[in-house]
């Protein structure tokens, strides 16, 4: 029983409700209620600051969240082990990627994973924003640039440019940058990461960089909707080699300001703190690794 309480604990933390997570466990409010009182009580903790509105974590919540998808990753790794024979990868991953990303490499990954492996499954959140790998019960996550929070586990799968790209119809219309400072005077498509407004575009490096606001009328959280905006001609573009190469080879885009080029840009692949990974997380995250090298390549 304490096993599944804490199940159910996580289910609460990941849809920050205790209807939700009944509704999804099949269980009625008074039984969620009750089991989560049951939980406290066995650690003689609060685990939930509750409101009428809201439903937030406490210090020892965290704190129990962390040990707990670490013990249920082992117990499942067992359970597998036991069911389905030593080498046998099973049981669920939740992984957390930039949407454009997602939808290409990513999901491909996935695909052939599955594929490989039948009684695993996988669950893909598409996001350009920052996520709580731990609140949201994430096993991955990638994300572009450096990650500012020390306690999760990091590989680095590579380096990859930002591309200041627009497409023709749109230059044909109101002409072609020569200078970062050019952009003042253009339509710049500008995406939101969670909190944070990408409208400071950086160029070259050392004493040649320089620093670029730029504004214009669309901003947006969906990565894939500002490529297909600037397909469209409506503006220029900052976007990663990785989601642009394809259009800029055929043509559907134009690269912009190349001898301004800023450093590439570090992605990441994501652990919440704790032991070892399950084995099938551990397989995910080297396939992972290995379509990031032939996409470098």
């Amino acid at each position: 029983m304490l096993i599944d309480n804490i199940r159910l604990f996580l289910k609460i933390a990941e849809k920050g409700s205790m209807v939700a997570a009944g509704r999804e466990m099949g269980l009625s409010a008074t039984t969620v209620s009750e089991r989560l009182a049951a939980l406290e009580a066995h650690y003689g903790v609060v685990l939930f600051n509750r409101t009428t509105r809201s439903l937030s974590l406490t210090d020892e919540g965290r704190t129990l969240i962390e040990g707990a998808k670490v013990v249920l990753a082992e117990v499942e790794d067992l359970d597998a082990r036991i069911r389905h024979g030593a080498e046998a990868i099973s049981g669920p991953i939740r992984i957390s990627a930039p949407v454009d990303l997602g939808r290409s490499i990513i999901s491909e990954v996935i695909a052939r994973f599955t594929e490989k492996h039948p009684a695993v499954s996988v669950e893909l959140s598409l996001s350009d924003g920052y996520v709580d790998m731990v609140g949201e019960g994430f096993d991955l996550a990638l994300r572009f640039g450096t990650v500012t929070d020390s306690t999760l586990r990091v590989r680095r799968l590579g380096a990859y440019r930002r591309v200041v790209c627009a497409g023709p119809a749109y230059l044909k219309a109101h002409g072609i940058p020569r200078k970062p400072s050019d952009l003042s005077d253009h339509n710049c498509l500008v995406m939101r990461f969670g909190r944070t407004l990408d409208n400071v575009w950086r160029f070259g490096t050392g004493k040649a960089s320089q620093v670029v606001t730029v504004r214009g009328n669309k901003i947006v959280n969906d990565g894939s909707l500002v490529r297909h905006w600037a397909l469209a001609g409506h503006g220029i573009i900052l976007k990663s080699e990785l989601d642009v190469d394809a259009d800029l080879k055929a043509g559907k885009l134009i690269a912009l300001l190349e001898d301004h080029a800023s450093p590439a840009n570090p992605l990441q692949m994501m652990y919440p703190p704790g032991r070892a990974q399950p084995r099938r997380v551990q397989a995910l995250a080297e396939e992972l690794t290995n379509a990031m090298a032939r996409a470098s390549a």
